[in-house]
């Protein structure tokens, strides 16, 4: 098992900061899935840690989990999944933003339909409860999302990172990112990012901003024997 928490960024916030959240069995655990979509195993090589997910989720249950490239023992089937990269910002500033606004649950419906429309990522109906989501509205209407999703010692994850088709094109993602960071810098964290291999424009726009990709990871969907 590693030592570094970004090597395996669910487990550390499922045993960690994020822990109020956690369903746990043995060396395995998940986000109660309102909250989140992600589980976790303490090492992603050990065959007693399958099990122990296993159980945990259910007889032909399905588990997704983040990693370097999780291989399941034979029972698991890979049922979907996307090669991603995981991106540091240990150098990027945090700029506070004068419109961004903090959401709260008056919000919701607004951010699931943005991000329903957008696609950033799994969300649930929850997931705003990790952490501090802000949005910039323009004539009322919620236009661009970022906020914190995943939160290991020393680090938070930024996510949801998303814009309203018509007011793409104006920088709103990149103010959010900035003002996200701002927030978490204040608490001591630095941020972090997971993108999908392909989506290339976010990747830009990330490194841009002062992010570098730390390592790939698999972002995958594995169904538990029955």
């Amino acid at each position: 098992m590693t030592a570094d928490p970004l090597d395996n960024v669910a487990w550390a916030a499922l045993t960690g900061p994020q822990a109020r959240f956690a369903e746990l069995h043995g060396r395995a655990a998940r986000f109660d899935p309102e909250v989140s979509v992600f589980a976790a195993l303490a090492d992603q090589s050990d065959p007693a840690a399958w099990d122990d997910l296993a159980d945990l989720v259910g007889p032909g249950a399905d588990a997704f989990i983040a990693g370097p490239g999780p291989v399941p023992p034979p029972g698991w089937t890979k049922v979907g999944g996307v090669t991603g990269v995981q991106l540091t910002g240990a150098d990027v500033p945090g700029v506070p933003d004068p419109e961004a606004v903090l959401l709260g649950d008056a919000d919701l419906p607004e951010i699931l339909d943005l991000v329903e429309r957008t696609r950033p990522g799994p969300f649930g109906k929850r997931t705003v409860e990790l952490g501090a989501y802000l949005g910039i509205r323009r004539d009322g209407r919620l236009a661009a999302l970022a906020g914190e999703r995943l939160r290991v010692p020393g680090w938070t994850e930024i996510s949801a990172v998303c814009t309203d088709p018509a007011f793409r094109g104006q920088g709103l993602a990149a103010r959010l990112i900035g003002a996200v960071t701002a927030g978490l810098r204040d608490r001591g964290d630095q941020p972090l990012l997971h993108a999908a291999a392909d989506n290339t424009n976010a990747i830009r726009l990330y490194q841009r901003l002062g992010f570098v990709i730390r390592t790939p990871t698999v972002f995958g969907s594995y169904r538990a024997p029955r």
